[in-house]
């Protein structure tokens, strides 16, 4: 079963990266967004943006936080998991900065951003229930094409 999902990322940093995944073409996701697009939107405020979020988000199975080295840093990415976590979606993580960036090669290990939210429950972190993937750093690109499936069910059952 092809699963919808929305990707979220740091987008100045990692959207070489991001489209090579996007571009494996096992998943149905978000379409890409062009940096004209992004630039504009952001122009309409933080309501238009969260607004643009949530939109794209309704429809979508599981949010996939693609991981480099400012991930962690990004409001918007921030607001992608808090969101997509109240709405009751799979969240998972997958690590990217070993995957070759034709511009700038390989990128640095970045924070895990599920580290920043605390459940209310319990008071754990985040990241002791949502699963954020380091791919195998000898094929990242074929470590997450072949696993990448298994580990979006993995996180939909966990809701």
């Amino acid at each position: 079963m092809t699963r919808k999902v929305f990707y979220s990322f740091h987008y100045k940093n990692d959207v070489f990266r991001v489209q090579q995944i996007r571009n494996m073409g096992i998943l149905e996701g978000n379409p890409p967004t062009s940096p004209n697009t992004w630039e504009e939107l952001k122009q309409k405020g933080d309501t238009a943006v969260e607004n643009w979020i949530d939109e794209n988000l309704k429809g979508k199975s599981c949010l996939i936080v693609l991981v480099g080295e400012k991930t962690a840093l990004s409001k918007w990415v921030r607001y992608e998991i808090q969101r997509a976590w109240e709405m009751g979606k799979g969240v998972l993580g997958i690590y990217v900065h070993n995957i070759k960036d034709p511009k700038t090669g390989l990128g640095k290990k970045g924070l895990n951003p599920f580290e920043q939210f605390t459940l209310e429950k319990d008071g754990k972190r985040l990241s002791s229930v949502v699963n954020c993937y380091n791919p195998n750093l000898n094929n990242p690109y074929q470590d997450i094409a072949y696993n990448i499936e298994s580990w979006i069910e993995k996180a939909i059952a966990s809701r």
